[in-house]
């Protein structure tokens, strides 16, 4: 997803004189023949990351579309307080593309854990978020971030499904029918997903533009359901619960989250062993699922 994130950021810069990339060194070598091209249009900080949102905030303020990109913990959480000053209070937006998603990078420990980086964003107004499944999916959801005058943040991870799947626009794209419950999945868990209910009596909708979340097509596919909800996300578990909530507040409903958890994990080890001790791997996803659906038998 790095690299096609990378080489469509680069045509960008050919295409759209308003577009720029402020880096904090993280990807600069995939940056480096677009900077010989862009002097300046291509910023690296250092690894100075608030500096980094601060640039790309003055340069969104000077009429330029700023696309700013470094590891997710370090893009969202150790320079909030510059996305909210120099983006939202300012009355601004910029594109924020990330890597390393909740736990890519594990063997560089908690430093580089993000599970709560969707979370904080939706603590601002008006921002979106685009969660890719496959690195095809990449260049739309980038083009889409670009061309809009709203914020954007673009969650780049090494996990992803074996095919790019997602509709140009934001709706649920809807992969099985069932009548039991609607999973959701959320980019690149859906393959999870669907070995973990493969034989099961579910409805399967895929999203990789969680925000602004298809409150239309989720109750619609909810009534279908019996207004029962799994909602399965590579974030930190119960992120989207106040959408849901929000969306389905007006009928009684069921609702499973399944996310990361928030128990802090100090082996770090790999990131397919955290997928699995979060319960994000196959088996544990269809162990959570089958709970739901039928406690008695669990």
């Amino acid at each position: 997803m790095r690299d096609a994130f990378a080489a469509h950021a680069a045509d960008l810069l050919d295409a759209d004189p308003r577009t720029a990339v402020v880096l904090a060194d993280i990807s600069a070598d995939r940056f480096r023949a677009a900077a010989a091209i862009h002097p300046h249009r291509v910023i690296n900080v250092g690894i100075r990351e608030q500096l980094m949102i601060g640039v790309a905030g003055g340069l969104a303020l000077a009429g330029m579309r700023p696309i700013a990109h470094t590891y997710a913990p370090f893009l969202v959480e150790r320079a909030f307080e510059q996305v909210k000053l120099d983006f939202e209070h300012q009355g601004t937006s910029g594109v924020l593309v990330s890597v390393g998603a909740s736990y890519d990078w594990a063997e560089g420990s908690f430093t580089h854990f993000s599970p709560r980086d969707v979370a904080l964003f939706d603590t601002l107004p008006g921002w979106r978020v685009f969660v890719p499944g496959h690195a095809a999916e990449v260049p739309a959801l980038l083009d889409r971030a670009v061309d809009s005058d709203q914020g954007a943040y673009l969650r780049l991870s090494l996990r992803h499904n074996a095919v790019p799947h997602g509709d140009a626009d934001d709706t649920l794209t809807v992969l099985r029918s069932g009548t039991r419950a609607t999973v959701v999945a959320v980019g690149p868990v859906l393959d999870n997903v669907l070995a973990a209910t493969a034989g099961v009596d579910v409805t399967i909708a895929y999203t990789n533009t969680p925000r602004p979340l298809d409150s239309t097509g989720l109750r619609h596919l909810a009534a279908l359901t019996g207004d029962t909800v799994v909602m399965v996300e590579p974030y930190l578990e119960g992120t989207s619960d106040w959408l849901i909530t929000r969306a389905l507040a007006d009928r009684p409903h069921r609702l499973l989250s399944i996310g990361v958890g928030r128990d802090e994990l100090r082996r770090y080890g790999t990131a397919a062993q955290h997928e699995r001790l979060h319960g994000l791997d196959p088996d544990g996803i269809a162990a959570r699922i089958r709970r739901f659906l039928d406690p008695a038998d669990a």
